[in-house]
């Protein structure tokens, strides 16, 4: 009788540890899945974090060439520029000196990672020259300045040795996202963007709004379809293609200057 007892504690105890053991792969198995979407979320609060504090730092009577509520986009709102005057020349002197050179400073991939100022030197301490902005896809991400691995990381970035996002003829600022970051959608639905779409950027100035005009799949080293195009006033927003493709292919978003 004894035995009996003590084999059905035995089998009793041995149920209880497999039940266990199950259970604890189950919830290793949750939070390992779990984990890339907590990861996300953190990700993306993080970003719209900070986009929200640089545009809370902006005045408030910011100029803006977005369109009215009737439409239209005649609001343009005339007012220089009060604050950090030393950088607005200097990026508006940098515009002009590589388009003057045509760009002979992108050579390779690593051009575009080294930003193009230190912006600590004009009191700016995180990188972020802007907001970029497409009501379509619900995507409002900071812009730093310079594609380096961790600003990529945590939003947009400005590829070096293109135009500097102030807006102006001659122009073409080049902006990358990753398709997809541990979790962050970041630039993921890109492909979802139409051509007539609008695409603001908010800079230290001014929100300067652009259109969609064209939308292209191109090599990963064809450095010559994010050149300036003399004339035009662009922004170029670019991204993995297809989808967790390794980068096989960018997609690449162009946009012109919204007509006055």
């Amino acid at each position: 009788m004894k035995h009996g007892k003590h084999r059905a504690r035995q089998a009793g105890v041995a149920k209880n540890v497999l039940i266990a053991f199950f259970l604890m792969v189950f919830l290793g198995g949750l939070v390992y899945a779990l984990c890339p979407v907590m990861t996300g979320v953190a990700l993306m609060h993080e970003s719209r974090k900070v986009a929200e504090d640089f545009i809370h730092t902006l005045p408030a009577n910011l100029p803006s060439d977005t369109a009215s509520p009737d439409g239209s986009e005649d609001n343009i709102i005339e007012q220089p520029a009060t604050q950090y005057p030393e950088l607005l020349a200097a990026m508006q002197a940098y515009n002009e000196r590589i388009y003057d050179e045509g760009q002979s400073g992108l050579v390779d991939a690593w051009s575009y990672t080294e930003p193009s100022f230190d912006l600590t030197e004009y009191g700016i301490e995180n990188d972020v020259i802007g907001v970029l902005t497409i009501p379509s896809i619900n995507l409002e991400m900071p812009v730093y300045l310079g594609a380096t691995y961790d600003h990529m990381a945590r939003g947009a970035a400005h590829l070096s040795q293109t135009s500097l996002p102030i807006g102006g003829e001659n122009t073409n600022c080049v902006i990358a996202g990753h398709r997809g970051w541990q979790g962050a959608p970041f630039f993921l639905n890109m492909d979802k963007i139409a051509v007539g779409d609008a695409v603001t950027v908010t800079n230290l100035w001014e929100t300067l709004t652009y259109r969609v005009c064209e939308i292209r799949v191109i090599e990963p080293n064809d450095i010559d379809a994010v050149l300036i195009q003399p004339g035009r006033d662009m922004l170029t927003l670019i991204t993995c293609h297809p989808y967790a493709s390794g980068g096989r292919y960018r997609l690449v978003v162009y946009c012109e200057r919204a007509a006055d």
